[in-house]
């Protein structure tokens, strides 16, 4: 989830909303500052307006000029935002200077993140119900395990963000208004209390190196109270008990949702029926798969056995030694240019961001040459030992967690962005674009050759893709169909064949993270306009994934418009 992708990641809504967090406490600079005649000039004025209102997202791309900044969640504060958006948008489509296509590509960009933005702060009401809204902007992990600076530096930075926990806890206390649909309720007390736990242990441990006795003393308060502040919040979203309902969108907002920030105004039923074919397609495809895997056992047993196929030193272990493998794969098949020599790390994930199995952490364009991190979540302790056991992945399921974070997914997807030409490119990368990549190249290394048609292996990518299909129609379900969170469990259970824990945690985050259909979604639309644009010879792979990541993120149907010379964007699947 992952700003991008954790920068952005798995990591869902909470990740989504980093790029949107609400204003900090200075001043609210124009869009379009007076006299900005050309677009670039535009442009950089919209940025410089853009990064102090958002202070948490500028940190996570590389300012480092923002260190310690939080957003300023009152309510003043949010409106001032959504102005902010607001003028954005009547600014860029009145901007009326000289413009070549490129720049008119990167105007129509900009109109769309804003609007997509905009969307969550006056059409919906995450700011007083869901604690999404705020988990992924109060996330530190930059100031811990980026290293961008030396230990006492971050330490300082780490220590200034402190000082300002308990203000904006307040705020965001003042904001919630009780009693919260109940997986809010299981999803705030574990982000806010997993704060309070991170701040006084493992940040704490972090910077056990900083020999400096005035600096450990004053970390140590400002952590207590941080963590005190956090301890409260927590306290307080689970003071009541939660309601079944009171999360969906409702029809009307869903569609503007997907219209806004993916450029999709294609009607629910249709979507829906477009999911319901594909999740059918892999279901044949995996009965198929299971008949030569486990001849005789249902598909059930038969997901069982791959998942039992587990790495005997844990998945941090095993994906560490996928992703080396995955690369030479890549470079053996010439499906993809490689820019640059970066590598990814592989972690345990920290205890307050373990709402996924998996995401990754991509340094912003405005870093050099620092390391990314692709986090695995340890099973919730809170389960008994048979639900904890089957949630760690059996590792042809794990090899397709690598490819969609790492090889060739989110982190090369990154690769790419950071060297778009259009800042835009760089900065904001769309949930559709990145998470649709992320599930395309799973199926696309299959198809590839990876696994030499080995069965577990096929099984393996199709456990994704169904997992992928049941959020796609969880999501249009919860929202905007009745659907109850145990009947999505049900269906991420018995139509997508996933654990127990899995299934729990997935229908849950369907409630707080409705964009979660933008795996399929994304994953769709790229591989239609991967046909369209080949005309169906393979030969032509590379060039078109080449092609398709040099945009950096766009909604996928203004990628497709540039790509096939079309008169206007669209949706096409």
């Amino acid at each position: 989830m992952t700003g991008k992708f954790a920068r952005f990641g798995g990591a869902a809504l909470a990740s989504a909303l980093l790029v949107l967090t609400a204003c900090n406490a200075s001043g609210n600079k124009s869009a379009s500052a007076p006299g900005a005649e050309t677009w670039s000039e535009f442009r950089d004025d919209f940025l410089d307006g853009y990064f102090p209102l958002n202070p948490t997202f500028a940190v996570y791309q590389g300012k480092h000029e923002f260190d310690g900044q939080l957003p300023d969640w009152s309510p003043e504060g949010i409106e001032k935002q959504a102005a902010f958006l607001e003028k954005t948008i009547a600014d860029a489509k009145a901007f009326d200077g000289a413009m070549t296509d490129r720049e008119r590509f990167e105007r129509d960009y900009l109109v769309h993140v804003a609007q997509g933005q905009l969307f969550f702060l006056r059409d919906t009401d995450f700011a007083e119900k869901n604690p999404a809204f705020y988990v992924g902007a109060l996330d530190p992990n930059v100031y811990i395990a980026r290293p961008y600076a030396d230990p006492a530096t971050r330490m300082k930075a780490f220590i200034a963000y402190a000082e300002k926990i308990p203000a904006v806890a307040a705020q965001i206390k003042a904001n919630l208004k009780l009693p919260l649909p109940a997986t809010y309720v299981k999803f705030g007390t574990a982000g806010f209390g997993g704060f309070a736990d991170y701040y006084t242990g493992d940040a704490k441990a972090a910077f056990a190196e900083v020999k400096d006795e005035a600096l450990q003393k004053r970390f140590d308060e400002v952590a207590g109270e941080a963590a005190a502040a956090m301890k409260d919040l927590a306290t307080y979203v689970g003071s009541q008990p939660g309601t079944t309902g009171g999360y969906a969108l409702g029809a009307d907002k869903f569609s503007k949702m997907l219209l806004t920030n993916e450029g999709v105004d294609t009607p629910l039923d249709e979507l829906e029926r477009i999911g319901e074919a594909d999740l059918k397609r892999n279901q044949d495809a995996l009965k198929a798969a299971c008949a030569t895997y486990a001849a005789g056992a249902t598909i059930a047993d038969c997901m069982k056995k791959m998942n039992a196929d587990k790495p005997a030193d844990g998945p941090v272990a095993e994906a560490r030694r996928q992703l080396p493998e995955l690369r030479a794969f890549l470079v053996e098949k010439d499906l993809v240019s490689i820019p640059g020599t970066e590598q990814a790390q592989v972690e345990e994930s920290p205890p307050y961001n373990r709402q996924n199995s998996a995401y990754i952490d991509i340094p912003g364009p405005y870093e050099k040459g620092l390391p990314s991190v692709y986090y695995i979540s340890p099973p919730d302790p809170s389960w008994d030992k048979a639900t904890q056991d089957a949630f760690v992945p059996g590792k042809k399921d794990l090899l397709f967690t690598s490819v969609h974070e790492v090889w060739p997914g989110h982190f090369l997807n990154f690769l790419h962005s950071n060297r778009a030409d259009s800042i835009f490119g760089k900065l904001f990368v769309g949930y559709a674009f990145a998470e649709g990549w992320a599930h395309y190249v799973e199926e696309m290394m299959w198809d590839a050759g990876l696994g030499n048609g080995d069965p577990e292996t096929h099984i393996g990518q199709l456990s994704n893709a169904l997992l992928r299909n049941c959020r796609f129609l969880s999501a249009i379900g919860l929202h905007t169909k009745g659907m109850t969170v145990a009947e999505s469990e049900k269906m991420f259970k018995d139509q997508c064949w996933q654990d127990e824990g899995n299934a729990r945690q997935q229908a849950a985050r369907g409630t707080y993270d409705p964009l979660y259909l933008n795996y399929t979604l994304g994953k769709l639309m790229i591989r239609k306009l991967r046909d369209d644009w080949t005309g169906g010879d393979r030969t032509k792979w590379k060039a078109f994934h080449d092609e398709f990541l040099s945009y950096g993120g766009p909604p996928i149907p203004m990628v497709r418009q540039a790509m096939m010379k079309e008169d206007a964007p669209h949706a096409v699947f």
